[in-house]
């Protein structure tokens, strides 16, 4: 598969623009994390990409066919889990995704409901009510719908929410071989799932681009811009950004990102959230 998004832009009502002159190429395989802050316009992403919103100019192709033109194909080879995705409480775990099947046009739906309680780790669930079930295991069931008939295009809006860290390192496991073949899209405020399996990264940040590469070419470029400032010498005003707190035996420690560290702080060497956050505090760091 084969997607281009062309200089897209969009202007909600009321005038806000949500996207910026955006433009991506996707193919597969690619496994891809989509990160950035709250409003910064990938939730919009990723409506325009099934569909759901006409970008306000701009165009997006799939396989070299304009979405819009292409988009019964499109939706026929794509798994899509909103973040706000609502299920049927009343139906059990087996109706529900026999259900989806069916508004997808699956044949041989069984087998695929099958493959898809499987891989989600759902089988002591499958006759269970929806209504039964705990958040985590909920959204296994959202999961597994966007797994039905082995779409080509897969994308996640914050996939692993409430699941716990076990179920969390068996999602990324998925997710990967998932996407030995397809495009896999994960939008994701955590960025331990971004550095664990993304081959590439793509930062939003109010509307525009401001990353689009490798998690480890991001690290690299705050390689001397991350210290460590124990927190009685930490400067009130300083240029810097906290990242995190860290007690130690020896008291409070300050994780720092900086365009130039203070004397006092001590370098080391950056995590992708470390590199996240150097990008998206300072307007002058853009690639």
């Amino acid at each position: 598969m084969d997607i281009a998004i062309s200089q897209i832009n969009k202007i909600y009502p009321g005038g806000k623009k949500a996207l910026n002159d955006v433009a991506i190429e996707m193919k597969s395989p690619n496994l891809i994390g989509l990160v950035g802050p709250n409003g910064a316009g990938k939730s919009t992403l990723m409506k325009l990409l099934v569909a759901e919103l006409l970008p306000t100019s701009g165009n997006i192709t799939v396989n070299g066919v304009e979405l819009l033109r292409n988009e019964k194909q499109l939706k026929a080879s794509l798994g899509y889990l909103p973040q706000t995705f609502g299920l049927y409480d009343e139906l059990t775990v087996y109706q529900f995704l026999d259900y989806m099947a069916a508004l997808k046009g699956i044949k041989n739906s069984k087998e695929a409901i099958n493959e898809a309680i499987r891989e989600t780790n759902l089988e002591e669930k499958r006759k269970a009510k929806i209504k039964t079930l705990s958040g985590g295991q909920r959204q296994r069931v959202g999961i597994a719908q966007a797994f039905l008939g082995n779409p080509d295009l897969l994308i996640f809006d914050e996939p692993t929410v409430g699941l716990d860290p076990e179920e969390r390192i068996n999602f990324r496991n998925l997710f990967s071989r998932k996407a030995e073949d397809k495009i896999v899209i994960l939008s994701t405020h955590i960025i331990e799932d971004v550095q664990s399996i993304c081959n590439r990264l793509i930062v939003l940040h109010e509307g525009r681009i401001r990353y689009d590469g490798t998690p480890e070419q991001l690290i690299l470029m705050a390689w001397e811009h991350v210290g460590v400032l124990e927190e009685g010498k930490k400067e009130e005003h300083g240029d810097y950004h906290i990242t995190t707190r860290i007690n130690t035996a020896n008291g409070v420690k300050c994780r720092i990102v900086a365009k130039e560290l203070p004397p006092e702080a001590k370098q080391t060497e950056p995590t992708l959230e470390d590199a996240y956050m150097y990008l998206i505090t300072r307007e002058d760091v853009d690639i």
